[in-house]
């Protein structure tokens, strides 16, 4: 059991990939992200959040992304310009986060 459990683990973070982009709540994915501020993250958390790539397509966060984000954005110093490097996994077209780094 210990075993099967060990290469599921390492079998699972070779699938780990990262994405570069913009944090934004899933409210305000299609305004200006250019004035999106840490503030109104804040307000908008309860659709949850996800990145704008550079293509401008978006994809959304699983509800540990969001729980990240939100900390993330009420720790922050930064005010705008939120770009992030996230690491996780894809599940259909979902971000499963295991990371977030703003830039």
């Amino acid at each position: 059991m210990k075993r099967a459990l060990v290469v599921s683990l390492i079998c699972g973070a070779a699938f780990a990939e990262t994405w570069s982009g913009t944090l934004v709540d899933v409210m305000c994915k299609g305004r200006d992200l250019a004035s999106h501020t840490a503030k109104c993250g804040v307000a908008c958390a309860k659709g949850g959040y996800g990145l704008v790539l550079a293509d401008g397509k978006f994809v959304k966060f699983d509800e540990t992304g969001n729980a990240k984000a939100l900390s993330l954005l009420k720790s922050t110093t930064k005010e705008k310009d939120l770009k992030a490097k996230v690491t996780g996994s894809t599940d259909g077209e979902t971000i499963k986060v295991s990371a977030i780094d703003l830039q």
